[in-house]
């Protein structure tokens, strides 16, 4: 019988337990290992129904103590809904994407748009005395060019980091590269030509869709699903009806929804690219940003065919500024190398030599337990002040992971008058309409979690939910 099956049977059982009292709000679950043994089904079963059900928001994982039943939310902000007509392939023809930058690139205001992790959360020292340390050992070598393709340390971490998600990566098909976007946009380009048909899911990060307008490819978008994650049934059936010739998604922790895709959608997935020759261009940016500290698998799990080319970076989970990311390139390799050659180079030497030095010293795990635990108290505590401070009606998802929060609000509120009054009151947020490449989503918001709970941040949301308020008012008169 399928894993899926197993898992989702498995799920449908606990579900009716906890639906029906016999498992109570806080009760704690059986361990993986007793469930394991007891339903006799494996591990990695029962770890997929916890997931599940996770995604559900009937339990919540809690850091070396296992699987809790959550409490009824009844005082919890409303689940989104889902809304997607789909659209025959066109251009992006979104013109808010060309302001965006001119919001990134603030400094006065308290930056609830920003999607990475406050300094304070990373293992900001650390670095810094990392950095230090290759300085001073070569400085010829930390200021001169690196090999195109990434130092060969680098890349031997980065495969030995995938072979605890049960990938065999070869280091020499990783390609380093400045950044996660910069490893998607040189694989579009490698893969791709103008006018070519893009797949991309939506709502989606604007830059990717930045990085399609770039290249002047066509997209055709897929509904993405606060609770499911990509929607696999319908991508086989847009793969049937359209020339498509590259998809570009992101299974984990999608930004802005922080959806999950699930297992067997993943592998539905990357077998109907397979079937139809379509490159996955996988943004797997915040797969080691899963709250439960169970990272998802990336799609590269499910790729027999070499379809897949994974991006990543270690942007969201140790250095922003420092810009390493990478592609596994599988076969096309050599391909994404020469494109890497044509554009930049080469990525710079010394944050390399740095971050080989960090992960030689420290416990990648250790920092990384210490951000998702703190994301996740980030996250429940916004989503709680949204729905004490904001209008009814509001909307909000709740991600297991990452560190983006997809708010939708009441039909009165338009997202852009929301995000031009918040930035008049000094606070950074970002307006639904530039995660759809037609400008979708009037009436959605994107927020980071990524700042850590103090006053300062409980002020900014109780302001945000005064001026929604405000404008709710306004348009009723």
């Amino acid at each position: 019988m399928p894993r899926s099956l197993l898992y989702e049977r498995l799920a449908e059982r606990l579900r009716r337990q906890i639906r029906g009292g016999t498992l109570r709000a806080g009760e704690r679950l059986p361990s993986l290992r007793r469930l394991h043994r007891d339903q006799r089904v494996s591990l990695a079963t029962v770890l997929e129904a916890y997931l599940q059900l996770e995604r559900e928001g009937l339990v919540e994982a809690r850091p070396r103590s296992g699987y809790y039943v959550r409490a009824p939310a009844a005082s919890a902000p409303r689940a989104l809904t889902a809304r997607h007509a789909t659209r025959s392939p066109q251009p992006v023809r979104n013109p808010a994407l060309l302001g965006v930058l001119d919001v990134l690139g603030r400094r006065d205001m308290i930056p609830l748009h920003a999607a990475t992790p406050a300094p304070e959360l990373l293992p900001t020292a650390a670095l810094a005395a990392a950095t230090a340390r290759a300085l001073r050992r070569d400085p010829g070598a930390a200021l001169g060019y690196a090999v195109p393709q990434g130092l060969p340390a680098l890349r031997a971490r980065i495969a030995l980091r995938y072979a605890r998600c049960g990938l065999d990566i070869d280091p020499d098909e990783i390609v380093v590269t400045a950044g996660a976007m910069e490893a998607i946009s040189l694989a579009l380009r490698a893969s791709t030509r103008p006018g070519d048909v893009v797949l991309l899911e939506t709502p989606t990060y604007y830059g990717l869709l930045q990085a399609v307008a770039a290249q002047g490819l066509r997209v055709i978008e897929v509904p993405n699903h606060a609770t499911t994650g990509i929607d696999a049934r319908r991508v086989a059936e847009l793969l049937q009806r359209h020339p498509v010739r590259a998809a570009v998604l992101v299974p984990n922790f999608n930004n802005p929804l922080g959806s999950l895709t699930r297992e067997a959608d993943k592998q539905a997935l990357v077998a109907a690219c397979a079937a139809h020759g379509v490159v996955i261009i996988e943004d797997d940016l915040y797969g080691e940003l899963a709250y439960s500290g169970q990272r998802p698998s990336p799609l590269r799990r499910y790729d027999r065919d070499d379809a897949v080319v994974t991006c990543g970076s270690y942007s969201k989970m140790l250095a922003p500024g420092m810009r390493i990311g990478w592609m596994l390139g599988g076969r096309r390799t050599a391909q994404l190398l020469r494109a890497k050659c044509f554009t930049t180079v080469a990525t710079a030497t010394l944050p390399q030599l740095a971050i080989v030095d960090y992960l030689s010293r420290h416990d990648l795990d250790r920092a990384l337990r210490r951000l998702q635990r703190a994301l996740a108290d980030n996250a429940q505590r916004y989503r709680q002040a949204l729905h004490e401070h904001w209008p009814a009606g509001t909307r909000v998802s709740s991600p297991a992971g990452g560190m983006a929060l997809w708010v939708e609000l009441p039909e009165r509120i338009e997202g852009q008058a929301l995000f031009e009054a918040a930035l008049a009151h000094g606070i950074g947020t970002l307006p639904g309409h530039l995660f759809s490449s037609r400008g979708d989503y009037r009436h959605h918001l994107r927020l980071s979690c990524g700042l850590p709970w103090d006053a300062r941040v409980e002020t900014a949301l109780r302001t945000l939910g005064t001026l929604a308020e405000r404008l709710a008012a306004d348009r009723a008169r």
